[in-house]
């Protein structure tokens, strides 16, 4: 019988490195990190995060998704959503003959002109379950890129499913990690979840469940909660046994914070000895977002004068970094090196953590006297972007790397 799902690539990682390597790797970035991070290139000192760019989950999603094109040169190919959130991979993806199937704006997908002839990549984010089993019911080749952190989590919740516990999820209920975590309590009848989106909306859950003075009514939470749970979610029944878990690219201390004020809640209803009967919580942390708010969180300490994050508007890690950021130093987040046009010396950027926001058009945004920039970027941002970002600010300068031609302003 035809294998039609597959989760561990096709063993072609070591023949397509070259190529890999060639569209996403940089030199200059690489001349940095080998110098400790830190460079100087005229009258512009340069500062690089010590964890930045691609994590593990975010390689493998994009070496399986190469190894699939050369594996099925013959199928059409279609992922489910974007591969990661970023702008220049997912071009990438659509040049090398990948048809992409957006949702509609209820998150939903239109799976009908699928054939089970057809290969289908599963995006590093997940999908949903009902997703998952519309695509195996059809007969598609699944190609899944589903990060193990991610599927770490969705362990949990499902456990709190399996044991009547309601998941609350630290999360964007619009976003389809979230949704996809959520999804795994369908795998147990009457299981339940709820995503809050920050600390306010947690607190919220956590004034109801202490019976705190003056907490929403029942009807009020309920009606506010609506597109973020199950459906009839019901806070006086479904918050009595509450396991907590986390989109992995959620602010790391916030979601950590969230846990506490919960289980808090819990001993103000129940107890202390009882709280636990009523409150669980697993370490659902994603390595990769903790190293690379972390180091923020270093390099901040002593700031340097402007900050350049660089990744997909759509990237909640990255908008994370750059509202770690804003906290200490003026900040730029681009979505790409594009952002930064040389000739004019401006800089397009999304100036708030609001990922739907627009762009601002700055002018004069580089110190006129020597300066000290630093450089992260999400975990889904190639290196050959951050490379770039930074030959156009030094453009800007009248300065150019000598890398021997290896970096280039690209149109």
């Amino acid at each position: 019988m035809e294998q039609t799902y597959f989760r561990r690539g096709f063993g072609l990682k070591k023949d397509l490195k070259p190529l890999i390597d060639a569209e996403y790797q940089s030199a200059l970035v690489e001349r940095i990190r080998a110098r400790g991070y830190v460079d100087t290139f005229g009258d512009v000192s340069v500062r690089l995060a010590q964890e930045f760019g691609f994590c593990y989950g975010v390689d493998r999603a994009v070496d399986y998704a190469y190894e699939t094109v050369h594996n099925f040169p013959n199928k059409r190919i279609y992922l489910v959503g974007e591969i990661i959130h970023n702008p220049h991979v997912n071009r990438r993806m659509k040049d090398m003959g990948i048809s992409f199937i957006y949702p509609d704006e209820h998150g939903r997908f239109d799976f009908s002109s699928l054939t089970s002839a057809d290969v289908v990549i599963l995006p590093a984010f997940g999908v949903t379950t009902h997703d998952f089993d519309a695509l195996s019911a059809i007969g598609c080749i699944l190609v899944d890129t589903t990060c193990g952190s991610v599927l770490h989590v969705w362990k949990r919740v499902e456990s709190y499913a399996r044991d009547g516990f309601t998941a609350v999820i630290h999360g964007k209920y619009t976003h389809e990690e979230a949704r996809a975590t959520a999804s795994q309590v369908n795998k147990y009848e009457g299981g339940k979840y709820v995503i809050v989106r920050d600390m306010a909306e947690a607190m919220r859950l956590c004034d109801f469940i202490a019976r705190r003075p003056g907490h929403e009514s029942r009807e009020v939470l309920a009606a506010h909660f609506a597109a973020k749970a199950t459906p009839g979610f019901d806070p006086e029944r479904d918050l009595q046994f509450v396991g907590v878990a986390n989109q992995t690219t959620m602010l790391a201390n916030e979601s950590i914070a969230i846990g506490m004020k919960v289980h808090e809640a819990m001993v103000e209803r129940y107890g202390a000895e009882q709280a636990g009967e009523h409150y669980r919580s697993f370490g659902t942390i994603c390595s990769a977002t903790q190293e690379r708010q972390d180091a923020v969180a270093a390099m901040m300490k002593t700031p340097p004068d402007v900050m350049l994050v660089i990744g997909g508007y759509n990237s909640s890690n990255t908008n994370h970094l750059a509202h770690l950021c804003r906290q200490h130093t003026r900040t730029y987040h681009i979505e790409d090196a594009s952002c930064i046009d040389v000739d004019a010396g401006t800089v397009r950027h999304k100036p708030v953590l609001d990922p739907s926001a627009p762009e601002v058009m700055e002018t004069s945004w580089l110190p006129s006297e020597a300066f000290e920039l630093g450089i992260t970027a999400g975990a889904s941002t190639p290196n050959n972007k951050i490379g770039e970002a930074l030959v156009r600010v030094l453009a800007i300068r009248g300065i150019t790397p000598d890398l021997g031609g290896a970096e280039r302003v690209s149109a």
